[in-house]
């Protein structure tokens, strides 16, 4: 049996184009498998929120040479994690990680924190999880420090 490399869901809260998406990408593309499904528009502060009064709207964003599928969806964070578990992969992933989200998930700051949210969401379909920040909310924020602590 051939080894299937782990199944990675990247997702955020700040949105698809988010600068520290970008870096999560880079290295988990680096370690396995990976499948990106985030917000079609920055989503902070949502917390745990769900769509249910409204039609999700799904976008495969990926080109055919990308190493990654990679999807934009209208709705929240949580919305992006249940999407892509439940209608998207084949198999569960491995692990779900989330970020780098811009600014502290620190504190009671968890709590609002669409980034950790979905990081939650994804614990509770039982795939381990972890979201990532940077305490630094500038847009064009240095991430490259963050990568080799990510990978780690």
């Amino acid at each position: 049996m051939k080894d299937l490399k782990p199944l990675i869901l990247v997702t955020n809260d700040d949105g698809i184009s988010a600068p520290g998406m970008k870096a999560l990408i880079e290295v988990m593309t680096t370690i396995g498998e990976v499948l990106v499904m985030a917000p079609d528009k920055p989503q902070s502060a949502m917390g745990h929120a769900i769509t249910i009064n409204n039609t999700l709207y799904l976008d495969k964003i990926s080109k055919e040479d990308d190493p990654f599928e990679k999807y934009s969806c209208s709705g929240t964070p949580v919305d992006c994690v249940k999407f892509a578990v439940n209608e998207i992969l084949k198999r569960k992933p491995d692990i779900c990680v989330s970020g780098i989200n811009h600014g502290s998930n620190s504190s009671i700051n968890v709590i609002y924190s669409g980034t950790m949210s979905a990081a939650v969401e994804a614990g509770i379909e039982g795939i381990p999880a972890i979201g990532f920040s940077l305490l630094d909310f500038d847009w064009n924020a240095d991430f490259e420090p963050v990568k080799s602590f990510v990978k780690k």
